[in-house]
């Protein structure tokens, strides 16, 4: 195998890869051994037909998609490899010679990694975040867990009011027809909570234990199940029961439930400290991003689009694996949000070229610094990791590759690279 190298434009590079013409006939081999039991040639049981008896009925080229797809990937990443380049996309393949008992000929376009000029780096200038805790968001918190700890109490001798909870059975009607999907009992629905459509909830203020009642409302022009968008529908509906969210008064004894202070005032202490080092996480990422965004400003370099389209590709792939964790496949997630795949990945580009650019930037700060992971930080950077996955580390150290390790020293570095330029930043 050889490999000529021609640079192109905008980090742009084609690799001329050229299999010698005795590895592309024992490609062919291999695919007619791999094919032969499927092609029927008269005369012969299947399975026996000789190779040339192939290539003469069927033509010469029958084998050659499957010889070049033997023969292009280890080709490929040969070459990759030998070129010296820093490739950041898949390869767009190109056959030049494809030609029994000659070299075959591929070419390989792919996108190189950015040379990064950078401007400023140290010194930004950034928004000055005050940090502080109200009152309000104190209280607000404490009512969030009030809420948690509030218990359902079933009420009689008044009709439902806004804010309390229904327990209905109901069908609904489209056309005069059942609809599926639209049929419950026992149903609990909080008055006012809205997850009911139109003015469903509203409708059944007033009503009392026992009422039967006929709901009228019509579907959003963008529900989901098509076959019902923007239609009226009418669903008879029966109130069962009504309860009331009893929550815990706020005191010392609920402080001692919830937490393990004694008093509510070192609860609430407690809780203010919470958010205020939320809060402080909060502006430390603003800041960082911030200053990011400052030196991908101050700095020069040309993405390719390819590494655009990779990166993109990539974000997909994580954001369908972090859905399908959650229950929703990606096919769900394009019919409740109207969105489809070509929508989808154009909304992810400039979130990719955004990543690409920080990541370019920090590397370059990374060289220009001359920072360096120390393996104590590797350590204990596999440590954390153990904890998260709840493994043994000598075990998460066996899994863990050379490859992967670089990426960890790497990602090391890059994050002293932020701690670096954020704690340079002026704050005005």
């Amino acid at each position: 195998m050889s490999c000529k190298v021609e640079n192109l434009e905008k980090n742009m590079a084609k690799l001329t890869i050229e299999v010698s013409a005795e590895e592309f006939e024992a490609a062919l081999e291999k695919a007619y051994q791999k094919n032969k039991n499927k092609i029927s040639v008269q005369g012969f049981r299947k399975g026996k037909a000789p190779r040339n008896i192939i290539e003469k009925m069927y033509g010469a080229g029958v084998f050659y998609e499957d010889a070049a797809n033997e023969v292009m990937p280890e080709a490929y990443e040969k070459a990759a490899k030998e070129s010296g380049l820093d490739i950041v996309s898949r390869p767009e393949i190109d056959v030049v010679q494809i030609e029994k008992g000659q070299p075959f000929i591929f070419t390989a376009e792919v996108a190189v990694k950015p040379e990064v000029e950078l401007g400023e780096y140290k010194g930004i200038e950034v928004e000055k975040k005050e940090i502080e805790v109200t009152e309000e968001e104190i209280t607000a918190e404490l009512d969030k867990v009030r809420e948690q700890n509030s218990r359902m109490v079933t009420i009689d001798g008044r009709a439902v009011e806004n804010g309390d909870i229904a327990v209905i059975d109901y069908e609904g009607f489209c056309d005069g027809v059942p609809f599926e999907g639209g049929k419950a009992e026992g149903h609990s629905l909080e008055i006012g909570s809205h997850s009911f459509i139109d003015t469903f909830e509203e409708q059944l203020i007033g009503k009392n234990i026992g009422d039967e009642t006929e709901v009228h409302v019509t579907f959003p022009t963008e529900y989901h199940a098509a076959e019902l968008a923007g239609k009226p529908a009418m669903f008879k509906v029966k109130i069962n029961e009504i309860k009331v969210k009893e929550l815990p008064e706020l005191d010392d004894d609920f402080a001692q439930d919830v937490s393990e202070f004694d008093t509510l005032d070192e609860y609430k202490a407690d809780v203010k400290a919470t958010l205020t080092a939320n809060k402080e996480k909060a502006a430390k990422s603003e800041k960082e991003d911030a200053v990011i965004a400052k030196i991908v400003e101050n700095a020069k370099m040309e993405i390719p689009q390819p590494m655009i389209d990779n990166t993109v590709r990539q974000m997909a792939e994580e954001f369908a694996q972090r859905i399908q964790s959650q229950g929703l496949s990606l096919d769900q997630y394009f019919k409740f949000t109207g969105m489809n795949a070509n929508s989808f990945m154009e909304n992810l580009k400039p979130q990719a070229l955004k990543r690409i650019q920080s990541r370019l930037v920090l590397e370059a700060v990374v060289k220009a610094e001359n920072i360096a992971a120390t393996e104590e930080e590797l350590g204990k950077e596999m440590e954390n990791m153990a904890q998260m996955y709840q493994m043994e580390l000598d075990k998460l150290k066996e899994l863990v590759g050379e490859e992967e390790r670089e990426m960890m020293l790497q990602d090391i570095a890059v994050q002293k690279a932020i701690d670096l330029v954020t704690d340079a930043a002026v704050e005005k």
